[in-house]
């Protein structure tokens, strides 16, 4: 039987279509996604470049929001510790004010007060990370001993805070220095607690009122001071929420342009095997017979 020779370029487009749509289907499957080079939707493939531009962003501000939350939790934490040592260093000099207590009870109040003092300066060199909670922008440590400065610590950070970036046109302050908490010249915390020391050493209950007094108004500075976290970690966490709204935006959007059905491509995948093995098999029976069709000597 002769074989029409022009069946053979047919045949061959057929195999070769086949192929294209299983390898289509492959790598459909295996990519879950519809559009794996630009050429096969130009339109979708332009739109996901902005997909992935945003994308990028939440990623960068939501890692921001988690790093500046853990900063601002731990700040937060610390500045309560110091709350309850200064509410026992006056509970401390209330009792030591009272003009009942003997020398040796004075003494032994100054020695609980030096420890509460020593416990605030090691709150206040708390590091994160690396990088200290209260000292600023700068990586040195905030507080050392300085026998020549009044509160008996030098201050080594700087004024400055962090402002981090967790959205578009939104930063957040993330610390508070702690020349503003520890040592403010209005409300020193440092201060108040070493003239405290100073004045139950010396035993003279109206010198111990008023530093006691002192450590007081240093303990309600530091609540207000802590309302600077407070409000950050609300932010941060209102903030939170509003980058996983928009993660889940944004992966809706790409599987709505990129992706793939799964039942779909997988009944697609086996439909192209079928098709592409029916090529196979045609192009082996026709191909053979054309070709030696062909070298028959003419008749």
């Amino acid at each position: 039987m002769r074989i029409d020779p022009n069946l053979v370029p047919t045949i061959l487009a057929d195999l070769q279509q086949s192929q294209v749509s299983l390898n289509t289907a492959l790598q459909e499957v295996s990519t879950g996604k519809s559009v794996n080079v630009p050429s096969d939707n130009p339109s979708a493939a332009a739109d996901m470049v902005q997909n992935t531009i945003e994308t990028g962003d939440v990623d960068k501000y939501t890692q921001n929001v988690n790093s500046v939350l853990s900063t601002v939790q731990s700040a937060s934490s610390i500045l309560n510790s110091v709350v309850t040592s200064l509410t026992q260093a006056v509970s401390l000099g209330t009792e030591g004010a009272n003009g009942t207590n003997s020398t040796g009870n004075l003494q032994t109040l100054a020695t609980q007060v030096q420890g509460i003092l020593s416990t605030v300066v090691s709150a206040a060199n708390t590091s994160v990370g690396g990088a200290y909670l209260f000292g600023g922008t700068s990586t040195a440590t905030p507080y050392t001993a300085d026998s020549t400065s009044p509160t008996g610590y030098t201050y080594n950070g700087n004024n400055d805070t962090n402002s981090v970036a967790v959205g578009d046109n939104l930063s957040v302050q993330a610390n508070v220095p702690g020349s503003q908490i520890f040592s403010n010249t209005s409300n020193s915390v440092l201060g108040s607690l070493s003239s405290l020391v100073t004045a139950l050493q010396s035993g003279n209950s109206s010198e111990v009122e008023t530093a006691t007094s002192a450590v007081d108004s240093a303990l309600n500075f530091v609540g207000q001071q802590q309302a600077v976290y407070g409000n950050a970690e609300t932010q941060l966490n209102s903030q939170e929420t509003v980058l996983q709204q928009d993660t889940v935006t944004l992966s809706t959007q790409e599987n709505n342009l990129i992706g793939v059905n799964e039942a779909t491509a997988a009944t697609d995948l086996t439909q192209a095997e079928t098709d592409n093995s029916a090529a196979l098999a045609a192009t082996a029976k026709v191909l053979p017979n054309s070709l030696l069709n062909y070298l028959e000597p003419p008749s």
